[in-house]
């Protein structure tokens, strides 16, 4: 019999994850541990964290490193930046993922009715996606199996930041 192990999701899925008082994306910023924020990349006005309840492997965050809930009030330099590390994002999965993903869902939710977890601080999701990875664990569960541990996925995704970070300097 395979077994499933993703413990970390526990807390998630039976509602008992802690909740920090602020922002998590700020609270994230502000930390002097990259490491434990899960922080893989920063940059002047943006920056790209893990998600801690990832929907698959490399599922990462691109924010603003202001707080704002509003994409209008974006000043275009942030917006650039976040563009920007959304493209180097995927690059990054690309090379940090064995089997380079299939395709990505790339998505924001803006407000909590569209289903923004955090409504007041922007962020896009940024979903690796591969052939056959949604399985009857959703549908039976409502659970994913996430298959390698975020420390593991962690060290892959700084190195491959790291990578793609200085070829695009060159750019």
């Amino acid at each position: 019999m395979d077994r499933i192990w993703a413990p970390w999701r526990g807390v998630y899925i039976d509602g008992t994850k802690p909740v920090e008082p602020g922002c998590i994306f700020c609270n994230s910023l502000s930390s002097q541990d990259d490491r434990k924020s899960l922080l893989v990349h920063r940059g002047h006005k943006a920056f790209v964290i893990m998600n801690l309840y990832p929907y698959n492997n490399g599922h990462v965050m691109v924010a603003p490193k202001r707080h704002i809930g509003d994409l209008e009030l974006l000043a275009d330099k942030e917006a650039f930046e976040l563009f920007k590390f959304l493209r180097l994002s995927m690059a990054a999965i690309r090379k940090a993922m064995e089997s380079g993903p299939d395709g990505f869902n790339i998505g924001m939710n803006i407000g909590r009715v569209a289903g923004a977890g955090v409504p007041d601080h922007l962020h896009f999701h940024v979903v690796p996606r591969w052939n056959g990875d949604v399985n009857f664990m959703p549908v039976l569960a409502e659970t994913r199996v996430i298959s390698e541990h975020l420390d593991v996925t962690y060290e892959k995704l700084i190195k491959a930041f790291s990578e793609v970070v200085n070829s695009h300097a060159k750019d």
